[in-house]
């Protein structure tokens, strides 16, 4: 068992306001290699190494035979591995971890940057639409990332689009070409050399080398039936609390959550960049069956798209949705060592701080209550092309909701939503969205508090007047998260 790990250590990153030594460097790598020989995975995703004796990077928890130190070299991202010239290992496909979590939770412009990049802003927009949504120039952003991550956007962006391709390859029977501009690529040759270059294989080869299981799925995996997903998490995981959060929340025609405990499926409608989708997520966790420490697993789930360009957008917003990039471990570490909460954490370790498919639809359901959502969903929501079963319905655009109902506070936060003076986009800057949501007329510090937790995924969130003590920081959103699935956060408010 890896025993490295320690409190405001974490090995995926550099300590904030600290100008890494020799020292320093060679300590964090002793220890990541310490990780890749006990084959831990709760590092899976929060950094890479890599042989130069076989030229193939993988995640820690790979379980080929551990390479010697002097062979191995460390990468914060795969992308940052595939620029210095190395090839996916195709026994752990280290391109299907859970994302860092330290990009999930940080505030700073290279974690916006990177919650961006994951969202397809590049494959959409371009590094100078990158840019522009986080307000630095193109040269700045290249220059932060590669110097924090090891990769500019393009690169980082090529390795998301190398990823989508495998997953449409090996679980899908669409066609080669189809799948190439599917994933992003601007050519089939452009898609045919980043396949090669990555995975040491053609398009082909990779589809014939796919495991058993997704092999048997590509016979259902149409257009019409939906890709089949697996959504990796790294450590435990507590599904329970969230479906039950769903399934509280669910606006009729725009989602829905059906069965019985322990076997409910969440389905809902999404709009994309592309097109729209329906996806569903079954509440029960699969087991990756690794060895070593903090052995992951992941979700199931199926997605509906009017347009396959869509799909690594949608299963961005579903990680954050389920809060599948966390680290329980450093979560639980910090809650646990708590009197009051050590008892909770023992009893759900892994629980998690749900985010959402869509902060502007966030927003505006955190101010108006689940009974007036389903008002503006059937009165202003667009109906869908191919309606399925109780879903009906994507929730209404902010644009069309400050048109149609421009009174009163909804109208306000539907009108700044919608000409960008409240972002919530996974690139915005969390401070600035709060001061801009409290200068419009009506939206108190709880709303804000809401939105700020579950559109922006802040961790470290404590609602106004309420008594949470600082000891609980970083983590306040999951401490209040423990509190109410023990059903004691009633008596503090």
């Amino acid at each position: 068992m890896s025993d490295f790990r320690q409190p405001g250590f974490p090995v995926w990153r550099r300590l904030e306001g600290v100008t890494p030594t020799a020292e320093y460097e060679k300590t964090r790598e002793d220890g990541r290699y310490e990780a890749v020989r006990s084959r831990d995975a709760r590092f899976d995703g929060a950094f890479f190494f890599a042989v130069e004796t076989t030229g193939i990077y993988c995640r820690p928890s790979c379980p080929a035979v551990t390479p010697k130190r002097h062979n191995v070299r460390f990468f914060a991202t795969a992308a940052a591995a595939q620029g210095s010239g190395f090839r996916a290992c195709r026994r752990c496909r280290p391109d299907a971890v859970p994302g860092s979590a330290d990009w999930n939770v940080r505030a700073d412009v290279v974690g916006r940057a990177m919650r961006l990049i994951g969202d397809g802003v590049v494959d959409r927009e371009g590094v100078a639409g990158l840019a522009g949504r986080l307000g630095y120039s193109a040269r700045q952003v290249q220059r932060q990332l590669t110097a924090e991550v090891g990769a500019g956007p393009v690169a980082l962006a090529r390795a998301q689009r190398a990823h989508t391709a495998r997953v449409l390859l090996q679980t899908t029977g669409l066609p080669v070409t189809e799948i190439a501009f599917a994933s992003g690529f601007a050519s089939v040759r452009q898609f045919n050399d980043t396949i090669r270059a990555v995975y040491a294989a053609t398009p082909s080869e990779l589809r014939a080398a796919a495991p058993a299981r997704d092999r048997a799925a590509r016979h259902t995996a149409t257009p019409t039936a939906g890709v089949p997903l697996r959504l990796a998490h790294r450590g435990p995981y507590q599904p329970g609390p969230v479906f039950d959060l769903l399934q509280r929340e669910a606006v009729a025609g725009v989602e829905e959550v059906s069965g019985e405990s322990g076997r409910r499926v969440y389905r809902r409608t999404l709009r994309l960049p592309y097109g729209t989708g329906i996806v569903a997520v079954q509440e029960r966790t699969g087991r990756a069956g690794r060895p070593g420490t903090g052995t992951g697993g992941w979700l199931e789930a199926r997605l509906h798209l009017t347009d396959l360009r869509d799909l690594t957008t949608s299963v961005q917003r579903l990680r954050r949705l389920f809060d599948l990039d966390a680290d329980p471990y450093a979560v639980d570490e910090r809650l646990g060592a708590d009197p009051r909460l050590a008892p909770l954490v023992a009893a759900r370790p892994g629980l998690r701080s749900p985010g959402t498919a869509d902060p502007d639809e966030l927003a505006v359901r955190a101010l108006v209550g689940r009974a007036e959502a389903e008002r503006l969903v059937q009165r202003y929501g667009k109906v869908l092309d191919a309606p399925c079963g109780t879903l009906t319905h994507l929730f209404p655009e902010p644009a069309v909701l400050a048109e149609a109902a421009p009174d009163g506070t909804a109208g306000a936060l539907a009108a700044a939503l919608a000409d960008g003076a409240v972002r919530l986009d996974p690139g915005a800057d969390r401070d600035d969205a709060e001061r801009a949501l409290l200068a419009v007329p009506g939206v108190d510090a709880r709303t804000v508090a809401v939105v700020r937790t579950r559109a922006l995924g802040d961790p470290d969130v404590a609602p106004p007047g309420t008594d949470v003590p600082d000891t609980w920081r970083p983590w306040r959103s999951y401490a209040l998260n423990h509190l109410r699935a023990a059903g004691d956060w009633e008596n503090d408010r």
